[in-house]
């Protein structure tokens, strides 16, 4: 149980404080995205986005209005259709909350080279933006693997569908806790 100072009065702020002192021990926020397709260039935009600490704890698990269609090709991939998103915030709204969860961290992200161009700050907040794809085909000696072929690699055990922001979240982090434990034991 965390000891709080008698200063931080609200409940909120007590959490806040307290989850400060628990990312101490935390090493890095796992990050994952959906969108309407590939390019933000041509207009794409996320439709779910989700952040998980070190611990495996959602920090942010939210569906996002991309005030525009979502392709069947999009929904076919990860089940995310127009319906699902209407009436939840943009990502305009959230991006300050990701700011602010960020600000300082280090972001893990499975191909990180595509998630990061849909953030218009390209997660600039963040101490470092590190990609477990890259680091999984490096530790393996091998060409990029999806995210599905890395999680069950790595015994991964999935809590929810692949595709789906949080799910994929969580593999990324088990993946990245299983790369941890390979430079271990080349030691």
């Amino acid at each position: 149980m965390l000891d709080f100072p008698d200063q931080l009065g609200s409940s909120a702020t007590r959490v806040r404080w307290g989850y400060s002192r628990v990312t101490v021990w935390v090493m890095a926020l796992f990050l994952d995205t959906e969108t309407t397709g590939f390019s933000p260039g041509a207009g794409d935009t996320i439709v779910e986005v989700a952040i998980v600490d070190g611990l495996g704890l959602p920090i942010i698990d939210t569906l996002v209005d991309p005030r525009r269609h979502i392709p069947w090709r999009a929904t076919d991939v990860h089940g995310i259709t127009d319906d699902m998103v209407r009436g939840k915030p943009t990502l305009d709204k959230l991006l300050p909350q990701i700011r602010e969860i960020i600000a300082g961290e280090e972001v893990v992200i499975y191909n990180a080279a595509f998630d990061k161009p849909f953030f218009p700050d390209r997660l600039r907040q963040a101490s470092k933006v590190s990609c477990a794809m890259v680091r999984f085909a490096d530790t393996l000696g091998g060409r990029w693997r999806k995210l599905e072929v890395a999680a069950q690699h790595v015994g991964h055990r999935w809590t929810g569908d692949a595709h789906r922001a949080l799910a994929d979240a969580l593999a990324c982090r088990t993946v990245w806790q299983w790369l941890d434990g390979q430079g271990k034991r080349r030691r």
